[in-house]
């Protein structure tokens, strides 16, 4: 069955071969490659329009009926709009649509049920609930963002059950809690095998023109928060307040910093700006920590913080082409001619 691939310019007919392997290889009169990042789910204000009316036909029939009638809703619309027109946005709108009706859905029968489960047991049978409907709306549309998330919903099975074989194993009743650097060691090594994954599709294709290109966007926004917040449960308690409030120390605060320097120093190498993005929060929770630690005399230290963070993040987008030549040079060759060039 031929498919279509979504793409910046409009549709572009193709065959798609095993989503384990990935789409066919782009034709040679494809576009050029991408000088930025520029994932394919928006292709001008009828994208927007009709995904506006989806959005709002969902929730009056949430209101309505309920999750009986909202599910038919994203079958139907589906068909229409991804199956038969190949529209981008609306395909990921319908497609968080579905994980949203999976998550209520089990919230429902949860909340019907109340099965007398400890945390993580719980946990377990929420996230196994993903998987089978997100795999099916891949299978049937082909959307970059349903197989991310059938993936990511993988990831999240398989830690979930780590935590209930450790929970019967320590006699814990919420791993996350009772032990936390248990815990974020379990999540560091979930999200870092989640970027590999990412970098594969990456790799497969580094001049960004087919659909692993886009999986790979999607991999990347869910792998780079993942990845830092483990990395921050070794160096922070979020229980505790931590540097959220400036409670934590000086210390903490400065690795926090050299952490997230790091992860924008890997977005600038990969050419993925979510990398950048995901420590904005935890840069401003930092820099809130240093200035009340370092006892400066400002007023306000909230206005300072967003000056900072706003400062970093015009400089990085500014100068990311300049930055990103810079940090290349410091790799070698066999390393830099698998990513995506530099322009």
């Amino acid at each position: 069955m031929t498919w279509r691939l979504f793409s910046a310019q409009g549709v572009r007919a193709g065959p798609i071969r095993d989503a384990a392997r990935g789409p066919e290889e782009a034709p040679p009169d494809a576009r050029a490659a991408e000088e930025s990042e520029q994932p394919r789910f928006l292709r001008g204000f009828h994208d927007i329009l009709i995904t506006i009316g989806v959005v709002v036909v969902l929730v009056g029939l949430w209101g309505i009926g309920g999750a009986i009638v909202v599910l038919p809703a994203i079958v139907i619309l589906a068909e229409i709009l991804v199956g038969r027109q190949r529209l981008a946005l609306p395909a990921v709108s319908l497609t968080l649509a579905l994980a949203h009706w999976v998550a209520q859905g089990m919230f429902g029968v949860f909340a019907v049920w109340r099965p007398a489960w400890q945390s993580d047991t719980y946990v377990l049978a929420y996230v196994c609930a993903f998987p089978a409907p997100l795999g099916l709306f891949y299978w049937r549309y082909r959307v970059p963002l349903s197989f991310a998330l059938f993936l990511l919903s993988i990831a999240a099975v398989m830690v979930a059950l780590v935590f209930v074989i450790l929970e019967k194993a320590f006699g814990a009743s919420f791993i996350l809690e009772t032990y936390p650097h248990v815990a974020a060691t379990i999540l560091l090594v979930a999200a870092l095998a989640v970027f590999a994954l990412a970098m594969r599709y990456d790799i497969s294709d580094p001049h960004r023109l087919t659909l692993r290109s886009d999986i790979a966007f999607w991999l990347h926004l869910a792998a780079a928060p993942a990845l830092l917040y483990a990395m921050l449960g070794f160096i922070v308690t979020f229980g505790q307040g931590g540097i959220w409030w400036g409670e934590g120390g000086l210390g903490q605060a400065v690795a926090v910093v050299f952490l997230v320097a790091l992860f924008m120093t890997i977005g600038l190498v990969i050419d993925r700006r979510a990398f950048v993005t995901s420590g904005l929060l935890s840069l401003g929770a930092a820099i809130w920590t240093i200035l009340q630690k370092s006892g400066a005399s400002f007023d306000t230290y909230v206005f300072v913080v967003f000056a900072a963070v706003g400062l970093t993040v015009l400089v990085i987008g500014i100068f990311w082409q300049p930055l990103r030549r810079a940090a290349m040079s410091l790799l070698p060759e066999a390393v830099t001619a698998r990513l995506h060039a530099v322009r």
